[in-house]
Order: structure tokens, then sequence, then C-alpha cells
């Protein structure tokens, strides 16, 4: 944990508030990317993650901690919805499905990104300018850059927060099924390689070498 906090108050901006994300809910990296106004339930702490890996919609935890951030991020992302409307753009993208039979959603506030770009693009499948998902490369370099700064000397990238976050709830005694719901895995037995690496986490064993020093330092113990 102490290296998580670390790498997270080396970050600053919306990099740093998407890592947040990341790591409180156990996200993939593109699944914040794609999150939609609709998708936060600030009131309950909660996220959902629409058609996930494997095609499935879960719901996991919106940490307490960043809240009051995000609704200050989220009212900034407001006013370029409000901006890209009065232009006059094309709205989001939105899965062919739903674009049918909706046409105009993607011009409404609850379909538009949490993080979008901030920059406007050309659909090369709808042939129109729009305004799309921030890049995950995004936070992808801004996690790498605070692993550098803060020297954690061993491979990160933002994969790994998604790892802390099953390993940090495993180590905090929750349930392994819950957190197989929460990381949206099909099967457990996926959710259970954690259990190896708090295994190796949780009361380690004391070396031998140091039980000779304490029993050094105390005196020769008593018989």
């Amino acid at each position: 944990m102490p290296e998580t906090a670390a790498l997270l108050a080396a970050m600053r901006g919306t990099a740093r508030l998407m890592a947040s994300v990341i790591y409180g809910g156990g996200l993939r990296v593109s699944e914040c990317c794609q999150l939609r106004f609709k998708d936060l339930d600030l009131a309950q702490g909660l996220v959902v993650v629409r058609a996930a890996k494997g095609g499935k919609d879960r719901t996991t935890l919106l940490a307490a901690a960043v809240r009051d951030e995000l609704r200050a991020h989220l009212e900034r992302v407001q006013a370029v919805h409000r901006a890209d409307r009065a232009a006059g753009l094309a709205g989001v993208w939105m899965p062919e499905a739903l674009e049918r039979k909706y046409p105009a959603a993607g011009r409404e506030l609850g379909w538009f990104w949490v993080f979008p770009s901030q920059t406007l693009s050309t659909d090369p499948r709808a042939g129109v300018v729009r305004r799309h998902h921030l890049s995950d490369s995004v936070v992808q370099k801004a996690v790498k850059a605070a692993a550098r700064q803060v020297r954690i000397h061993k491979p990160v990238s933002v994969h790994t927060l998604r790892h802390s976050f099953a390993t940090h709830l495993l180590l905090s005694g929750v349930d392994i099924r819950q957190i197989q719901e929460y990381l949206g895995h099909s099967n457990v037995e996926t959710t259970m390689v954690y259990t190896h690496i708090v295994k190796d986490l949780r009361n380690p064993a004391v070396s031998p070498l140091d039980l000779l020093s304490r029993h050094g330092a105390e005196g020769p113990p008593s018989t």
C-alpha cells in the first residue's frame, strides 16, 4: 500500500484522478477511459462498467476519497459538453444498436464521456467530427513517469493498480467471490491467483537470523 500511495501522490491532474478511480474500483484502463456520466453513482459510491470484457455489465466501487475531486471534474466537463452542443458538433460515439434506436442520445449529457479528449477528431466510421474520450496512453505515461519519480524499481503499469485493488481487498478480509464480481472475472479461479500473492504478504515467517539477533539483544533464552 505505501508504494501505491506514493505513486498516486506523485501524479497530477486528470491522469491522477483516472488512476485513483482505477485503483479505487479495480477497473481496466480502457474501462476508465470509456466511462460516461450515467455510469457514475456518486451518492452510492458505485461505478457501472458497461459491456466489459465478455460483453457483461458489472458494478464496482467508487471510493469516497475521490468523489469530491470527481464532482469538481464533472462540473468542468459539463462546460465542455455545453460548448460542443452550442458548436453543433455530432454527439459522442454510441454503440450501433443504441445509435439506431436512440439517434439523439449521443448529444445527451448522460452519454458524454467522464474523461473527454481536449481535441476533436473525425470519426472514420461516420465521417463526422466529434469528441472522443481520452486515450489510455495519457494515464499509462503518467503512471510510468510517477513510478520513476518515486523510484519504484519494478515493472509498473496502470494494470498494476487493478492488481493492487484485488490484493489489498484480500488483505482487508473481503470475500474472494465479492472481489471476483468487482473485477468482472467470469471464473473465480482467475481471481484466486491473488490468494497466492496475499499468502506471501500476510503474517510472513520470521527469519531465524532475526530470531537469533533478538535473543542476542535480550540475553540467552531461559531454560
